[in-house]
């Protein structure tokens, strides 16, 4: 290993890019000054002195179909990536979710220098949908990092050295103040809250946005509710017009993510789009209700291959093996099934204040033993150590 080694850091999209500026932070923590780092990400890697070598605006895309009209747009940024990588040959490069770009970086920087070591950080859900593309992944890269405790065995028969490293998304989480929340923004005491999170990409918005925000309008029909909007940044622009309506018609409290933990602390349920913030809820323990749209072709290939395996879209469900967090996907998500399943807990607190206990537990078995940045930190590190 090089004396002052060279860590490349690669995120597409807003979850990947607080991986990774956790990732660093937490290697710098190990005390390796020496440690040099340069990537390809976001605000939170750049915060870490980490700026972006690529632009990687328009490259949060979910979905087949969305994923072929942006190809050309992925295909230069994977090229421009690569190009980067090669020209400062670090000694390690790790890339973080994203299966497609990522892939096809690390496929690019393999064929043109195999000496440079390439360490996955968080795998494809192989247990869900498209088992092949464990076998895909472990031709591709050195060391697969993975934030989900059941994924090693589907990785494992084709030689890819697996580490479990945990979910870092969950060790962020700290007790948010729901008092002082509501404090601060006037909402009496025993007022009851419904949290709304539209999602973090602005495809889940055009999707789900409108189920989601009428959800929100016919839930304050029959129950007097405060809605609580928190608004994630890479959509807050798309949100404008939604947001400014929330508060005027319907006396919404809208916040950006600094005041996300106190949000949910603040919050008897939630109304979210499918994603992380589920687990994020879940780990705060409140009662959720979720929804989640793909685009109509790519809805229909995955029914009519069977490509879809899991019972579940949640990681909480399927981490529970039952629906602790009530699903309602494609046809099924429309506003008045989200806003009557939101009524139906807040009919409940009994069956909420359990169903947030039983929330919090299953979330245990997704965070491992916490520490997931320094754990990851320290396989980064072996990996360096045997290049």
């Amino acid at each position: 290993m090089a004396e002052s080694p060279l860590v490349y850091v690669v995120a597409a999209e807003r979850s990947g890019d607080l991986l990774g500026a956790g990732l660093i932070k937490a290697m710098r923590a190990e005390g390796r000054p020496d440690i040099t780092f340069r990537g390809v990400g976001g605000a939170a890697m750049a915060e870490e002195g980490v700026h972006s070598a690529v632009d990687i605006a328009g490259l949060s895309i979910l979905g087949f179909f969305d994923g072929l009209k942006a190809y050309g747009r992925v295909k230069a940024k994977v090229a421009e990536t690569v190009e980067d990588i090669l020209r400062h040959k670090p000694e390690a490069v790790v890339l973080i979710d994203s299966w497609g770009f990522m892939l096809r970086i690390a496929q690019g920087v393999r064929e043109r220098d195999p000496s440079i070591k390439l360490i996955k950080y968080v795998g494809p859900q192989v247990f869900a949908t498209r088992p092949g593309r464990a076998k895909t992944l472990a031709r591709a890269v050195d060391h697969l990092m993975t934030i989900l405790s059941f994924d090693a065995p589907y990785y494992e028969p084709y030689g890819l050295p697996v580490t479990f490293v945990g979910n870092p998304t969950l060790d962020r989480i700290e007790p948010g103040d729901g008092p002082g929340f509501r404090a601060r923004h006037g909402i009496e005491k025993d007022r009851e809250t419904a949290l709304v999170l539209f999602g973090s990409r602005k495809s889940e918005i055009r999707r789900i946005g409108g189920a989601l925000f009428k959800a929100m309008v016919a839930l304050q029909k029959r129950r007097n509710v405060t809605p609580i909007i928190v608004v994630a940044g890479p959509v807050a622009d798309e949100l404008g017009p939604r947001l400014e309506e929330a508060r005027r018609d319907h006396g919404a409290v809208v916040v950006d993510e600094s005041e996300k933990a106190d949000a949910f602390a603040a919050a008897d349920i939630a109304l979210a789009c499918s994603g992380t913030v589920v687990t994020e809820l879940a780990t705060a323990g409140v009662p959720t209700v979720t929804g989640y749209k793909l685009g109509w072709l790519t809805w229909a290939i995955i029914r009519a291959f069977n490509i879809m395996r899991a019972p579940f879209i949640s990681l909480v469900n399927i981490a529970a093996g039952r629906m602790l967090v009530p699903e309602f996907v494609q046809t099924r998500c429309r506003s008045g099934l989200l806003a009557a399943e939101a009524i139906h807990l807040l009919d409940a607190p009994e069956r909420r204040a359990a169903l947030s206990t039983q929330l919090v537990d299953a979330v245990q078995k997704l965070r491992g033993e916490g520490a997931a940045s320094d754990r990851a930190a320290d396989t980064v590190l072996q990996v360096l150590s045997e290049a």
